[in-house]
């Protein structure tokens, strides 16, 4: 035990000390619980007899030689105030499943095939690469027909298969650190080293990370560090003191949550989280962490009428800031090119950047906002409130911003991608496909929570599956083929992706075009290739839509959402499209193209203009 390192905040190691671990003969079990009378250790093993544990400093310890894998135990605490309390073990690697609350041992060895997946992320870290993520809740993606959701096993040869067919570079699973209400979706969570038992074993979870791995996609994990449930089992008063969360009324609850709130400046708190979090990129492979509620950690007053100013008299927990950064300093550290990203809500600066929190991304909330406002709009409304698809570029590089739209905007009454949008099928179809071209095409890495692909019309359900049937439609199977196409477009095309971070990769040419609902505008590469995106939000079509163009011989349409493959009506355009010494919109070059109702273009330039002599233009 580092016991400087562990008390100091800083120990990224813990569950190699804490929890069961095998001997030679049985286990070994170590549990912190300072301030506990008493504590005695059950199981299986023991016939649920109590063992009694020896106590030095606070970590309590026995080895029961009887142990095995797969045995279920618990702690039986004498808690500061004389309650007797059954807890589970906070380092524990597996769980009994739920209604049940036991630890449960479970052998970690996996023999990984993912060395060629490694490999490649040493030669290319994921930021140079496209980042086009599928976001998925595992309970809810599919089912068997008796209503029971797929296994770890099953998942993942089926959800492997079916994501890189989509063009997804990246799938994002929420949270599966062991949770016991389905109702939460796991960001409720009691077990921070545990993947859930719903799905099977530790082994069954490593076999679905690495099944992904090996289809060429990353793996991210939602991670929820800003609070824990306070199921008796859990975390909560762990020892008949606040030994995990705040012992200040004004801070160790979130009562609109019903949660306690990690204790951040306390060191032992520090470095079981850290140990969390290492733990999961260690062993089991994840590429990085998405961590939820950000904003709830990084200030006093979130969700609270009363609260507890700082010592400096603010609002920012300062004991919360410091461990975001250690915690992405460690990441960093620990496991260089891992991907740390930040759901922020608010303007909070320099979320990503080393002079900063540390993270490597940050969710663009405000950017989700207004395109789901824009979205539901009568198509002729949206010509007031224009701003909504061109704001973003006040800021899009003031940070590192990954594009959500995820399992939060699909729910609770605020209806599906697909249902958002106005009109009969055909208007809704056509809006979800001229949308996601949008998206791929602005800048920032792109996040689409399950079953917006599809794209399905009813909300999503937890306790269900996506309506795969939907795909029966015909209209509705050409939309999921061209959002499958638009992704595969934009994984093979550098333009959309490679420069993100400043105005080099990106340039107007029509942003204000707010009577016909039109945006164009240019993606450029590091190495000067060029992609033009001209969407139309309106369900009227543009023929011989001038706008100015960077001087080139001529341009080929390269995608149209509104192609007959893909349910569209068919108004495309005729390749080579000609450029004219016209000026328009401040460039001496220009075209006229036919944009498609509720429809995305996308061209491409080649060659370079020459001037015609006798033009009237030079």
């Amino acid at each position: 035990m580092d016991r400087a390192a562990f008390f100091g905040g800083t120990w990224c190691a813990a569950a190699d000390w804490f929890g069961a671990h095998p001997v030679e003969k049985g286990y070994r079990f170590r549990l912190w619980a300072p301030h506990a009378r008493t504590v005695s250790l059950a199981g299986d093993f023991s016939g649920w007899e109590p063992m009694e544990m020896t106590c030095r400093d606070g970590v309590w310890e026995c080895v029961a030689e009887e142990a095995r894998a797969y045995d279920s135990y618990k702690f039986c605490l004498t808690q500061a105030d004389g309650k007797t309390v059954w807890k589970a073990d906070p380092y524990a690697f597996h769980t009994a499943t739920r209604p049940q609350t036991d630890s449960k041992l479970a052998p970690l060895d996996y023999a990984w095939q993912d060395e060629a997946w490694q490999r490649s992320l040493a030669e290319k870290p994921l930021l140079e690469r496209p980042l086009n993520i599928y976001e998925v809740h595992l309970g809810s993606w599919r089912r068997y027909a008796d209503g029971s959701p797929f296994d770890y096993r099953k998942l993942a040869d089926e959800l492997a298969e079916y994501v890189s067919d989509m063009g997804y570079t990246a799938v994002e699973l929420m949270p599966v650190t062991e949770y016991p209400l389905d109702a939460s979706w796991g960001y409720q969570c009691t077990g921070y080293f545990a993947p859930t038992s719903r799905y099977g074993t530790p082994r069954d979870f490593k076999y679905l990370v690495d099944r992904l791995h090996r289809a060429g996609l990353a793996v991210f994990l939602d991670w929820v560090p800003a609070h824990f449930c306070k199921d008796e089992q859990g975390l909560y008063r762990f020892d008949g003191t606040c030994l995990y969360e705040y012992d200040d009324p004004l801070k160790w609850e979130h009562d609109g949550w019903g949660t306690r709130v990690f204790d951040y400046g306390r060191g032992e708190v520090r470095s079981f989280l850290l140990s969390s979090a290492l733990w999961w990129l260690r062993e089991y492979h994840m590429d990085g962490l998405r961590v939820d509620a950000v904003a709830s950690m990084l200030y006093l007053d979130y969700g609270r009428t009363h609260w507890r100013r700082n010592k400096n008299g603010g609002r920012e927990n300062l004991e919360a800031v410091a461990f975001l950064q250690l915690l992405n300093a460690a990441v960093h550290r620990e496991k260089p090119g891992a991907l740390m990203i930040a759901e922020e809500s608010t303007a909070w600066p320099h979320v990503t950047g080393t002079e900063g929190l540390g993270f490597d991304l940050k969710w663009n909330m405000g950017w989700m906002n207004d395109l789901c406002h824009y979205l539901k709009m009568d198509p002729y409304f949206r010509q007031y409130h224009h701003k909504d698809v061109t704001f973003s570029l006040v800021y899009a590089f003031s940070e590192r911003f990954v594009l959500p739209i995820s399992h939060d905007e699909v729910v609770h009454m605020k209806g599906s991608l697909r249902g958002k949008m106005p009109g009969d099928e055909a208007m809704q179809l056509a809006g979800v496909k001229s949308f996601l071209a949008y998206m791929l095409a602005h800048p920032g890495c792109k996040l689409l929570f399950m079953g917006g692909e599809l794209p399905q019309w009813k909300e999503w359900d937890f306790a269900g599956e996506l309506d795969w049937s939907v795909l029966q439609d015909a209209a509705v199977s050409a939309a999921h083929g061209c959002i499958r196409a638009l992704n595969r477009f934009y994984k093979n095309n550098p333009p959309l992706w490679e420069n993100d971070t400043d105005w080099d990769g990106f340039s107007w040419l029509v942003p204000d075009d707010s009577s016909n609902n039109i945006l164009v505008f240019l993606r450029r590469d590091r190495k000067g290739r060029e992609l033009i995106c001209a969407v139309n939000f309106s369900p009227v079509a543009r023929e011989e839509y001038r706008f100015g163009v960077p001087k080139r011989a001529e341009y080929r349409e390269v995608f149209n959402t509104d192609d007959v493959r893909w349910g569209g009506s068919g108004i495309v355009n005729e390749n080579p499209i000609p450029v004219e010494a016209t000026p328009s919109h401040g460039r001496e070059t220009s075209i006229r193209v036919r944009i498609p109702p509720l429809g995305a273009v996308y061209l491409q330039g080649r060659g370079v203009f020459k001037q015609k002599k006798g033009a009237d233009h030079p």
